[in-house]
């Protein structure tokens, strides 16, 4: 089975793992890929290193999904029938955004994205972050005309937060204390105001900031926009979980993401999300099978002096160590598998940094089963 066949009918495919596993790479060859087979395709990232773009070969991306130009991905020799475009979130831009969405007026989204408070906890707020970036993915998905949306999320227990996101923002916003403070006259803001107007005083004349004043500000504003951010995540929360969506879960063959794999896969399951199938990136594939370290010195003793011979030997050793390790740590995700697949992408010699690399990992995701072996048995001789 190939990625094509997992995604087939699919709006949204989700990447999520640990880091340092190849994920933004792997979110990029599959959006190129599905791009290829004719889709319109949007990938997005919220990583801040600026990978996806240096693998797209763009100095940069915005907060809105820009069209990869077709003369970029013609110069790997890939036939692209569709289009490639790609994206890099701005979380604070992305909140700033759903403010002007979801406030009752113009008037009001300009009050709230002055106000100083705002400003601070729309990038401190548990959740907002992540919860501007399912929001976004919610928008692209309802008001573009995109066939597919890669999304490459953040490290895999922040993934968690991102899935919970959601729900915990507007667990804020419906809180006992915003609800409190929401009443101008409440008990809330008569404790406020008794014990520390002196000090709200005291920074007013300092900072020239009153502080009370903005916080007042804040709560009722934002109060006001609770059933809408509520719905919002209501909405997102069904587009996460609908059969439209996929998530693919990318790792590599070491002992701690594998962990992190396991742990994951459980919590997908778990929390009733599509999970659709394992990605194991830089699989270090068996060279020397079991063939004694002397049958091999022994082979390379005709063309080489024995000193060299016995080094590229141990190096071959080396290798084979890696692999037998990388198999017993795959080995572990199979207990717990249910027929989702499990495909291996083995090592490359290089770092992805541009359209070609991504092609060859493209390659391995988009072949049949019977094409993967055979290209990894290629690989290994």
């Amino acid at each position: 089975m190939s990625i094509a066949d997992l995604l087939e009918g699919k709006r949204i495919c989700v990447c999520s793992g640990c880091g340092g596993v190849g994920k933004t790479t792997t979110s990029a060859a599959i959006a190129l890929g599905m791009a290829a087979e004719g889709a319109k395709v949007a990938v997005v990232t919220i990583d801040p290193a600026r990978r996806l773009a240096n693998a797209l070969g763009l100095e940069e991306l915005g907060n809105e999904p820009r069209l990869v130009e077709p003369d970029r991905l013609r110069s790997g020799g890939l036939k692209v029938r569709g289009e490639l475009w790609a994206m890099m979130l701005d979380p604070k831009r992305t909140f700033d955004e759903l403010i002007e969405r979801l406030a009752p007026d113009p008037d009001s989204a300009k009050e709230i994205l002055a106000n100083r408070v705002y400003r601070e906890l729309s990038t401190a707020v548990a959740g907002s972050q992540e919860f501007t970036a399912v929001s976004k993915l919610y928008e692209l998905d309802k008001e573009y005309d995109f066939d597919l949306l890669v999304l490459d999320t953040p490290p895999s227990r922040n993934a968690l937060d991102f899935l919970d996101a959601p729900g915990r923002l507007t667990s804020f916003l419906e809180g006992r204390m915003l609800k409190t403070f929401v009443r101008p006259t409440g008990f809330g803001m008569r404790i406020l105001g008794r014990g520390s107007g002196v000090l709200g005083a005291a920074l007013q004349r300092v900072t020239g900031v009153d502080l009370l004043a903005d916080l007042s500000t804040f709560f009722r504003l934002l109060g006001g926009m609770t059933e809408d951010f509520r719905v919002r995540a209501a909405e997102v929360e069904k587009m996460l979980t609908a059969s439209t969506t996929a998530f693919l879960l990318v790792t590599s063959p070491q002992r701690e993401p594998i962990d992190e794999a396991i742990w994951f896969r459980r919590t997908l399951r778990e929390s009733g999300l599509p999970f659709a199938g394992v990605i194991v990136n830089r699989v270090h594939h068996d060279i020397l099978g079991a063939s004694p370290r002397s049958d091999v010195i022994e082979s390379l003793q005709a063309g080489l002096t024995d000193q060299l011979a016995a080094r590229v030997a141990e190096n071959f050793h080396d290798y084979h160590v890696l692999a037998r390790s990388d198999e017993l740590n795959i080995a572990r995700l199979a207990p717990d598998d249910d027929g989702r697949p499990l495909m291996l992408v083995p090592h490359l010699d290089d770092d992805v940094h541009d359209v070609e690399g991504l092609l060859r990992v493209h390659r391995y995701l988009f072949a049949s089963e019977a094409e993967r072996k055979r290209m990894i048995a290629q690989v290994v001789a």
